[in-house]
Order: C-alpha cells, then sequence, then structure tokens
C-alpha cells in the first residue's frame, strides 16, 4: 500500500513539474524586409522619375497603381517586419516612404485637392518630405554605404523637386527626374544585394558596411 501511494506521488510530482515547466519559443528566423522595402521604393521612384525627366511623359500616369500597390503597400508591409526584426531606422524609412506614395498616389487621383493646393501647397509636400530625408540621411550614416548614398541621391531629388514646385521652372524638376533616376539605381542595387546575398547564403554583392 506504501508503494502504490509512493508512486502516485511521485507521478504527481512529475506531472506538476511537466506542467509549471516554462514554454521555451523556438527562435523564428524572419526573412530580411529590406530587398522588398528597397525594391518597391526603387521601382516606383524609377517610373516617377521617368516623367519628371522629361524621357516618358506617359510614366507619370502610369506610376499611379504602382505608387499604390508596390510603393505604398508593400513598402509599409516591408516597415512593419522590420519593426518585428528591431531595425528603427528601417521600419522607419520603409514605413514613412511607403505613407509617401500612398499620400502621392491620393494627391493625384484626386485632382480638385491638387488644384486646392496648387503650386505652393504641392511644395510645401514637397518641402516637408525633403527635411524627412535629409534627416534620415544623417541616420543612414551608421548603416552601409549603399544605404547611405541612396538617401543623399533622395534628398537631393526632393530638393530639386521642391524648389521646381516653387519656382514653377520646368528644367529644374526635370534635374530632380534625373537624381531620382540615380537613387533608384542606387536603391535598386541595395534590393538586388539583400537578396542576392540571401539567397547564396553568403556576400555576393557589397554593400560596404559603415565603419
Amino acid at each position: 500500500m506504501t508503494t502504490i501511494i509512493d508512486h502516485q506521488q511521485s507521478a504527481s510530482r512529475e506531472f506538476d513539474r511537466h506542467a509549471i515547466a516554462p514554454v521555451v519559443a523556438e527562435a523564428r528566423v524572419i526573412a530580411d524586409p529590406a530587398g522588398l522595402g528597397l525594391g518597391a521604393f526603387a521601382l516606383t521612384t524609377f517610373v516617377l522619375s521617368l516623367a519628371n525627366s522629361g524621357i516618358i511623359g506617359g510614366a507619370g500616369a502610369a506610376v499611379l497603381g504602382i505608387a499604390l500597390f508596390y510603393g505604398g503597400l508593400a513598402q509599409v508591409a516591408a516597415g512593419m517586419w522590420e519593426f518585428v526584426k528591431g531595425n528603427t531606422f528601417g521600419a522607419t524609412a520603409f514605413t514613412s516612404y511607403g505613407a509617401f506614395w500612398l499620400a502621392f498616389w491620393w494627391l493625384l487621383t484626386n485632382p480638385e485637392v491638387e488644384k486646392a493646393a496648387g503650386a505652393a501647397g504641392v511644395g510645401a509636400f514637397l518641402l516637408a518630405w525633403t527635411i524627412f530625408s535629409a534627416l534620415m540621411t544623417v541616420a543612414s550614416q551608421k548603416t552601409n554605404a549603399v544605404l547611405f548614398a541612396t538617401f543623399v541621391a533622395v534628398t537631393v531629388t526632393f530638393i530639386a523637386l521642391t524648389v521646381g514646385a516653387f519656382t514653377g521652372i520646368a528644367g529644374i524638376t526635370q534635374l530632380g527626374g534625373w537624381i531620382g533616376i540615380i537613387a533608384a539605381g542606387l536603391a535598386w542595387y541595395g534590393s538586388f544585394a539583400v537578396v542576392t546575398n540571401a539567397t547564396w547564403k553568403r556576400v555576393v554583392l557589397p554593400v560596404w558596411p559603415a565603419a
């Protein structure tokens, strides 16, 4: 009888031990969202810049769908995943520029709003994003050389577009378009590097980390 009781008590203690043991969650490996975020920014910027530079005028209309779905929604999603990964810079940049493209799409698909804003209103819109881009450029110095160069080009692009909007000088806006193409190329390289290096499991395309 004592043996049976001892066995039951031992089994009870074993059950209690497993019942109260902490559940250790396995670490999840999350893919780097930067490939998507940079790719979305690059492609949307490239198409818009084709219009701003005067190379392909019709690109200005074609970019609207891209601005909504790829530059906007996809980039916001990339920003959310950067939050999950704990990357404050990536989360802030991708979410913000995703919101920029969504705002850009909304502005151009509501012509009455664009008309009410006028050149000064659009200029103020671009000026605000110029300031934001400049601030992010300062922070990007501690990321890598490709990202830093991208943000420098983006900031200069916004400066040119802002001045063009306020002054109405088409040549300055065209200059912004050409610099935007350079910014798109840098962002595309960054996206290509992230995806290729992750897929090949080694550094194929360097991004030259910050010192």
